[in-house]
């Protein structure tokens, strides 16, 4: 039986989404920013699958790269967000039916409740504003360990963060404190409460670790997770996956950083089940070098995914299908420190060959499906 992996490279859209206006995000281009700064760009990988191709379809950028042996495509979203949740449901299969609930770009950001709820857990809070993870915990990091109280703050995007120290506040109790916070939050359409630990010192600076968790909504819909899963098939996660659908579907799931993910990929490919669904979102083009708006980070992280996932594919089996995209965009040329609203290219290894065009998100799901030689997802909700 064939299989099927859903590979999502957090936050490399393509710019040119219709409705960017509404987002502020009017021009903003993620790869063709990138491509700009950098022109001799090494991805020949991705370059052969056509990326080039789908950067041109849209927004007209001109690039060298000619595809050769892969099928690419286009996707535009058509929920109303440009987070994490909203692209990696849709392309589940399920757009995002409501409206978000943002916090306010103020500061103080959070009204009263949320930080009673806070002081009544962790006896007070610090920091209650929009801010990038890595600048508010430079700024708070030696309050937070001297006071023992938790780091909160939010985003463009429905979240509320929370940074800690793993060996002073410890992270247990930090995952505890996100998900009882997350009880709170979810009713009201806060998308996710997200642990931020951290390490180190004032002397010797502050990093954040890999143990990043996500205590997201439950998706509100069946997706292509439980799809896969209910007729009998594996659905492994690699990433956040696992913590996006609340492990809805997923039978297991591999954590850690890019890397270490990109080993764990090679394991899937070589050992997955027949019929399975490996679903993998590498996430430090988002948190590395899209919010931090490093380019030539950026650039480095492409051109390092690009080489690690030839050997990959050359390991894939004949009747494999390989799936690349991404969950929306994170232009580090941007102004502001969030997600950019952009449409995200999709480039097939071992499906359809050639130029696809114009898609939705959802449409992804079907891909999936119809190579898993499954009920295409679509028809199963319309029924």
């Amino acid at each position: 039986m064939s299989r099927a992996f859903l590979i999502v490279l957090d936050s490399v859209g393509c710019g040119g989404a219709p409705d960017a206006a509404d987002f502020g995000d009017e021009g903003s281009d993620t790869l063709g920013h990138i491509f700009a700064a950098h022109p001799d760009l090494k991805v020949p990988n991705l370059a052969v699958l056509g990326l080039g191709q789908a950067m041109n379809l849209s927004t007209g950028v001109q690039t060298p790269w000619v595809a050769r042996n892969g099928g690419w495509a286009v996707a535009t979203e058509v929920s109303k967000g440009k987070d994490t949740p909203s692209g990696h449901w849709e392309l589940a299969g399920v757009p995002v039916p409501w409206q978000w609930h943002l916090f306010p770009d103020t500061d103080p950001a959070f009204p009263d409740y949320v930080l009673n709820a806070v002081a009544d857990l962790a006896g007070g809070s610090l920091a209650n504003t929009h801010a990038s993870g890595i600048p508010v915990i430079e700024s708070f990091g030696q309050r937070h360990v001297q006071t023992g109280l938790p780091i909160c703050y939010t985003s463009a995007d429905s979240v509320f963060q929370i940074a800690a120290h793993e060996d002073h506040f410890g992270l247990d109790r930090l995952y505890q404190l996100c998900k009882d916070m997350a009880k709170i939050l979810h009713p009201m359409k806060v998308g996710r409460v997200i642990a931020r630990p951290f390490l180190g010192d004032e002397t010797a600076g502050w990093h954040r670790t890999a143990n990043r968790k996500d205590f997201a909504i439950a998706p509100p819909g069946r997706t292509l997770c439980d799809h896969v899963s209910d007729l009998g098939s594996a659905v492994h996660g690699i990433g956040k996956i696992g913590d996006i659908f609340s492990m809805r579907g997923i039978s297991m799931c591999h954590k850690g950083p890019d890397e270490q993910l990109m080993n764990h990929l090679t394991t899937e490919v070589e050992a997955a089940p027949d019929g399975a669904l490996v679903f993998a979102n590498f996430v430090e083009f988002d948190t590395l070098y899209g919010h931090q708006r490093d380019v030539d980070g950026y650039a480095k992280h492409l051109e390092w995914f690009d080489a690690a996932i030839g050997p990959v594919l050359a390991k894939a089996r004949a009747d494999d299908m390989f799936i690349f995209t991404a969950d929306h965009g994170n232009d580090p040329t941007w102004h502001g420190t969030d997600h950019t609203r952009e449409r995200v290219p999709v480039l097939i290894h071992g499906g359809p060959k050639g130029a696809i065009g114009h898609i939705g998100f959802a449409d992804v799901a079907d891909m999936v499906c119809k190579h898993l030689e499954l009920p295409l997802l679509s028809q199963v909700i319309k029924t």
